[in-house]
């Protein structure tokens, strides 16, 4: 299975054409599948991009972009300090051990 990376305006044409547009169709799938076939972008792609511009636009519930990224940022910060605090637990080690050398 191959993807293929659409451009950022390629989707929000798309996406636009299917909220303008999904009133003339039966369902807004009949909308995403005439418009992703126009369009030369997969059917579930375009579904996709949809649902997320329904939940950024808060039409929606879910977890927004901005949200996610937030999330994305606030978890790579955690891992960066459970590494440093992994560090400095190992260097007291190693300091409170040279400092203190054992008695005979």
């Amino acid at each position: 299975m191959s993807t293929k990376r659409y451009p950022d305006e390629l989707k929000a044409r798309a996406v636009r054409m299917v909220l303008d547009h999904r009133e003339e169709y039966p369902t807004q799938y009949a909308a995403i599948k005439a418009i992703a076939q126009r369009l030369d972008v997969g059917t579930e792609s375009l579904r996709l991009w949809v649902k997320r511009a329904d939940v950024d636009a808060g039409r929606e519930p879910g977890v927004t972009s901005q949200e996610r990224e937030e999330i994305k940022r606030l978890k790579r910060e955690n891992a960066e300090l459970k590494r440093a605090n992994e560090i400095l637990k190992s260097a007291a080690s190693f300091f409170a051990r040279e400092l203190d050398p054992p008695r005979k």
